[in-house]
């Protein structure tokens, strides 16, 4: 009888912050494989923090590994979902910990999404002023953005991830055979935080999306495993320079703005984080027309992406009696908003991307006419 093949090598990106270094493992099979966590602390108590829709599926491939190297592996099954990312939900984590007197020295280990991971991370920043923690995202969105970069929260009613933390994990673990379980809606969602990277840095990037989408949709694996490495790569580059989002780092914000507006005007979980952020992208193109960054073709060409996506790009409206000042309310409690004053990425040129306060009016006209099929 043959010998298996071996499992091809992960890819490795480095996120280079100095002593809080780390790397991102990008690979077919690494979840259960003890050998993708050497290097990180051992012995003592893991915990394994994960969600009702995920545990079924990973916790015990996690556990098995884990057990190899933690005398303790617990584990906290959260309920699934956006409108779970609250302190209520953050407080089980906290209650877990305590109950089994975990020490400073357990590993938290984020099994899930962009909303387990986020949680996770403040968990770990938090508990005893801070215990390590690893990632170990199962969507394409987690893979390719919330797990990497050290940005931790919980939503508020009035804004999302306004509570939180910048606390970087020990490590990532990409495991891309975890996107085989995805639904199309949420492979979709993580389509649109791969999308982003072309028109913020790379147009190269963007010219192969726009070549590729269809086998990413198809969940062809090649395809996938360059996705998530080249978006990590633009990631890390920028994480490395701005680690705390002072200057550069809010390029990868683009879209963001108009879509945590829609995410909490509809309430959080009625649209995925990611056709919040695809339409947002849509609206931030036309709002860098208005501007006289971009032309109307970049706009078409960006909206026309989204869609093979299968992302929604028309606006919701949030308020039948006044669209506009629902949506501007909404924008003034985002992070990158100043004194009252909303400020946007928009694409200057298509390649790269500023940040700049925009005229009410202006942002007004543009949600107006995303509104409209």
């Amino acid at each position: 009888m043959p010998a298996p093949h071996a499992s091809p090598p992960a890819a490795q990106v480095r996120i280079d912050l100095g002593d809080r270094s780390y790397d991102i493992l990008i690979g077919a099979g690494l979840l259960a494989r003890p050998q993708s966590y050497e290097g990180l602390p051992q012995g003592g108590t893991a915990m394994i923090v994960t969600n009702t829709t995920v545990a079924p599926l990973y916790l015990q491939s996690l556990t098995g590994a884990l057990q190899t190297r933690h005398a303790r592996v617990l584990q906290v099954v959260l309920p699934d979902g956006e409108s779970h990312k609250d302190w209520q939900t953050l407080q089980l984590i906290f209650d877990a910990l305590l109950g089994s007197a975990c020490d400073r020295k357990t590993v938290l280990y984020a099994l899930g999404g962009g909303v387990i991971g986020d949680m996770t991370g403040f968990a770990a920043a938090s508990y005893m002023r801070g215990v390590p923690f690893v990632q170990v995202p199962t969507t394409l969105l987690a893979q390719v953005d919330s797990s990497v970069g050290g940005k931790t929260a919980i939503n508020h009613p009035l804004g999302k991830n306004m509570i939180g933390a910048f606390y970087q994990p020990l490590r990532v673990i990409c495991d891309l055979d975890t996107l085989d379980t995805l639904p199309p809606r949420e492979l979709s969602a993580g389509l649109a935080e791969v999308i982003k990277y072309g028109p913020i840095a790379d147009m190269a990037f963007l010219d192969w999306i726009e070549a590729n989408i269809d086998a990413l949709v198809a969940r062809d694996p090649a395809a996938l495993a360059h996705a998530v490495q080249r978006s990590c790569e633009i990631k890390a580059l920028v994480v490395g320079q701005d680690e705390r989002e002072s200057g550069l780092r809010a390029i990868l914000n683009f879209g963001h703005t108009f879509g945590h507006a829609i995410e909490a005007g509809m309430g959080y979980g009625a649209w995925l984080h990611g056709e919040a952020v695809g339409c947002g992208m849509v609206m931030a193109a036309r709002l860098s027309q208005a501007l006289g960054r971009v032309d109307a073709a970049f706009v078409a060409r960006l909206q026309a992406l989204v869609q093979r996506a299968g992302l929604p790009s028309v606006a919701p409206v949030l308020d039948a009696q006044d669209n506009a000042g629902r949506w501007l309310s909404l924008m003034r409690v985002d992070k990158k908003a100043e004194a009252g004053e909303i400020r946007f990425v928009v694409i200057d040129p298509p390649g790269s991307a500023v940040m700049c306060p925009v005229p009410d009016a202006t942002v007004a006209r543009v949600i107006a006419e995303s509104s409209v099929a």
